[in-house]
């Protein structure tokens, strides 16, 4: 395989050596854990969608490191926080592509699991922006208990750890344990159909869902502003420290002694694929600088706003990284 965006856009500051003596000065010096999904993405775009039976030529076509996990730490990177990523590559071609991508993005991939066959996705946008997403990701691919574990070590270096939600159950509670036993900021992503999703929510600093998945997490529709303010009370009182979603009309960001909605940008929106991504690492960094939640929201917004206008989920943050301490 060939991935054409190997070379990243721009080489920021390489991140602390894992045994640098200055990740233990402050919070900005240490890193961000993030347990997700490593893949090789694919990315297609098509004036018009075929019909069936039919053929679409592409207009576009783009291959680089991707799935949730890498994105988000991609994008924290860009935006100046040390990140260990904890996925799982493949031993195949791919597998060394895409990790080879991630050396080159200063991710720390000490803890990296490699076996199987990389997962794969395969994004494909038409002309107004609209995404279809095809999806070969096998079982090898998904993290394990023993995985989580094995990162033990990566945690001390670490004062946040966000989790993304597409992992198995045992492998997701595994990583809040992990957070948790170390007093770390806990941030969940996306959604879990099981009895362990309140668990996971009530041990939650920062818990962040699209609609879709805030209807799975509280079984409630979000349709408009006050149905987002419902959902968002509702994870609140189940124990989330501060919740993000996406409604309608913009961003809403909740936290119990308030709220803030960012509406969505007017530019153009070329892919929307990465802008959940690039929000929750917007998110994450304001916090982690000790920003206001309403500040925090809109750093966020303004990390979304970019990515939707690039093709395929892969961020480019780096004119937005704080300049200061």
């Amino acid at each position: 395989m060939t991935v054409p965006d190997a070379t990243p856009d721009a080489a920021p500051a390489p991140a602390p050596a894992p045994d640098s003596a200055s990740t233990s000065t402050s919070a900005l010096d240490r890193g961000v854990l993030v347990i997700g999904q490593i893949a090789r993405d694919l990315v297609l775009r098509v004036e018009d969608w075929p019909s069936a039976g039919g053929s679409a030529r592409a207009v576009e076509r783009r291959e680089m490191l991707g799935g949730k996990g890498a994105n988000q730490a991609v994008a924290l990177r860009q935006l100046g926080a040390p990140v260990i990523l904890l996925g799982v590559a493949g031993t195949d071609a791919a597998g060394e592509a895409v990790l080879a991508q991630a050396r080159a993005d200063h991710l720390d991939l000490s803890v990296v699991v490699r076996r199987g066959v990389t997962a794969l996705l395969m994004d494909i946008v038409d002309g107004e922006g609209t995404r279809r997403l095809v999806e070969h990701v096998s079982e090898q691919s998904l993290l394990t208990v023993e995985d989580v574990r094995g990162a033990a070590t990566a945690a001390d270096r670490v004062d946040t750890v966000c989790l993304q939600l597409q992992q198995p159950v045992p492998v997701l509670l595994a990583g809040a344990e992990l957070a948790m036993d170390r007093g770390l900021r806990l941030v969940l992503d996306g959604a879990v159909e099981d009895e362990a999703r309140d668990r996971l929510v009530a041990a939650a600093d920062v818990v962040r869902m699209d609609a879709a998945e805030t209807r799975l997490m509280t079984g409630l529709e979000v349709t408009d502003h006050a149905s987002g303010r419902r959902a968002a009370r509702h994870l609140l009182e189940v124990g989330a420290g501060l919740v993000a979603l996406s409604v309608p009309d913009g961003d809403l960001v909740a936290w119990p002694g308030g709220e803030e909605l960012v509406p969505h940008g007017t530019e153009q929106v070329i892919d929307p694929t990465g802008a959940g991504d690039a929000f929750l690492a917007g998110l994450v960094i304001g916090l982690r600088r000790g920003e206001s939640p309403e500040r925090a929201a809109h750093r966020a917004s303004a990390a979304a706003t970019a990515t939707v206008q690039r093709l395929g989920g892969r961020p480019d943050l780096r004119d937005q990284r704080p300049t200061d301490r």
